[in-house]
């Protein structure tokens, strides 16, 4: 009975009785100190773990912002010049009308200057032609009328005003109408 006294006596020696909120007594073991630097030594490694693989995801975010901003930083500059774009295809349209082949020219030379730099600069025409079903996503309605024939009902009658798009965003939705 001695040994076996001696024996649990040595097991407690590596429990403690710990007392919780409600008044139980629980068991607690104690560890090593090879034990509790293990333990130790797991956490800091989780936790540096978790604070690199964190790191990795900034590190990645910040350069697909960095590269989003690069494709859109000059997105405010084509915007502004669109407006003159619009103003040389009718100046052109209107030109036409005249017999006046040597303003025609220049006219035509400058647009397709302006219309090379900015294409340059990532931008392209939005593809939107009458008769094409209408797509909410890539065009904006602006009103609509009696289709002409049944087979136009619901696609788009006309095109009022050009879209573009920058890279693969769209920077202006074109403006058509819709037949009803």
């Amino acid at each position: 009975m001695t040994t076996e006294n001696t024996e649990f006596d040595q097991e407690l020696d590596d429990v403690t009785l710990e007392t919780n909120a409600n008044g139980e007594q629980l068991i607690v073991e104690e560890l090593s100190v090879e034990e509790q630097l293990a333990q130790d030594l797991a956490k800091e490694k989780d936790k540096f773990l978790r604070l690199f693989a964190e790191f990795e995801n900034y590190k990645k975010r910040t350069s697909k912002e960095r590269i989003d901003l690069f494709k859109t930083a000059n997105q405010e500059v084509l915007l502004a010049m669109l407006p003159v774009l619009d103003d040389f295809d009718r100046a052109i349209v209107e030109i036409n009308k005249s017999d006046d082949e040597v303003l025609l020219k220049g006219v035509e030379l400058i647009h397709e200057k302006l219309k090379s730099t900015l294409v340059s600069k990532g931008l392209e025409q939005v593809e939107v032609r009458a008769g094409d079903a209408f797509n909410a996503d890539f065009a904006e309605a602006i009103t609509q009328i009696p289709a002409p024939s049944d087979k136009l009902k619901g696609k788009i009658v006309d095109v009022i005003e050009k879209g573009y798009k920058l890279g693969d965003k769209i920077i202006r939705f074109p403006k058509v109408v819709i037949g009803n």
